[in-house]
């Protein structure tokens, strides 16, 4: 075999093996780099402070009448005239109809007429017992003869009297013949008109009488955050100076411009929805408000003081309700906690349990992270500066 033809070969199995051993190591270092592991995702956190905040709430009501009162007459008769306006404002005391009175006149003078003859009477009742008085003392007559004189002379005082009742009565029956407003306030419309006979204490009412300034709000709360505020309010986390201010929402948006209070709740919970009814007063000056509307009512129930608060981005609901957060812990991985949130303030929740001052909750980033992984911290925020109006 010829020497040149072994050297080409010799070289083309050293290059054969130069290449595999520069592959191999080429795989080798690519190995190592897919090895070395990625920096940690970057998230932005908010640092949580307590803080005191007004804690509000806002629920749905109906607008109540402070007083309503139906007219009816109370005696019977014919309405000769209606003295007011429909729709117009009215004061205690003021005349709306007018019952014919003139058989009411009658009967007073009926009983003044039995009056003077009860008193004519009792006259010559007394005469006849004091002289029977008298006779009785000689045995000049029997002692039931005095007995019967005293007896109707007791009997003619006793007419008097009945007379002199008699006579207050037909006087009171008189006066009920103007029909008068019961309160102050703006009546309705007239359901009887001139010439209809009415009856004392009929069913249907002449007319109703509604006082709407100031005006009640009927606010429907469920149990159970009542029961949370009254212990809340006794362990001293809400201070209550300032609790039971209410503000309005109407219907068309706007905010009613007067503040309202609150002035009972009820002390029974209806069983069938858990609830009970709040009753705030407004004033109602201007007559914006009337019965039966429904309006959003926003009760201030004080100041809670060391309160955490979270921004809404920072909080996940799960299928079932309960809300979660992400939070870096001191080793600077991610721990999720389980919390407890029952109000919305602004932008933020508050939070009732789950979280205390000092931790860290993962506002921005939340889908580059997973539990127990590292994070690198690049937007610290103080939970103090976070907005909290709408």
């Amino acid at each position: 075999m010829p020497r040149h033809f072994l050297t080409y070969k010799t070289l083309m199995w050293v290059s054969i093996l130069a290449f595999s051993i520069t592959a191999c190591q080429s795989g080798k270092d690519d190995a190592q780099q897919d090895n070395t592991p990625p920096p940690p995702p970057k998230v932005d956190v908010v640092t949580l402070i307590p803080q005191t905040v007004s804690v509000t709430t806002a629920l749905p009501a109906r607008t109540v009448a402070f007083r309503q009162a139906e007219v009816r007459p109370q005696v019977s008769g014919i309405i000769e005239k209606r003295l007011f306006e429909e729709g117009a404002d009215v004061t205690a005391g003021q005349q709306l109809y007018q019952i014919d009175e003139a058989p009411f006149q009658a009967a007073l003078q009926m009983a003044k007429a039995e009056l003077a003859r009860a008193k004519a009477n009792i006259q010559s009742t007394k005469a006849r017992a004091d002289r029977f008085k008298g006779l009785i003392d000689n045995k000049a007559i029997s002692q039931q003869d005095y007995d019967d004189a005293l007896a109707t002379y007791l009997q003619a005082q006793a007419e008097v009297a009945v007379a002199e009742a008699n006579i207050k009565t037909a006087e009171i029956n008189l006066r009920y013949t103007k029909v008068n407003a019961p309160i102050d306030g703006r009546i309705g419309r007239s359901n009887i008109t001139e010439g209809a006979l009415v009856t004392a204490q009929q069913e249907t009412a002449l007319a109703t009488i509604t006082q709407i300034d100031p005006i009640y709000v009927d606010i429907s709360q469920a149990s159970k955050e009542v029961l949370r505020l009254r212990r809340q309010l006794m362990s001293g986390k809400i201070s209550d100076g300032q609790a039971g201010q209410v503000t309005l929402k109407l219907e068309d948006g706007s905010t009613y411009q007067h503040p309202g209070e609150l002035q009972f709740s009820e002390v029974n919970v209806n069983g069938d929805t858990g609830s009970l009814v709040m009753r705030a007063k407004f004033p109602n000056p201007e007559g914006l408000l009337l019965p039966g509307m429904y309006v959003k009512t926003e009760i201030n129930e004080g100041k809670m003081q060391d309160s955490i608060l979270v921004p809404h981005k920072a909080v996940m609901f799960s299928r079932e309700g309960t809300a979660n957060v992400m939070i870096v812990n001191s080793d600077n991985k991610v721990e999720q906690r389980q919390i407890e949130v029952k109000q919305s303030i602004g932008h933020n929740w508050l939070v009732y349990e789950g979280l205390s001052g000092g931790e860290k909750v993962i506002v921005e980033g939340l889908q580059k992270v997973s539990v127990d992984a590292p994070v690198e911290i690049e937007v610290d925020t103080e939970s103090t500066s976070l907005e909290t109006k709408e």
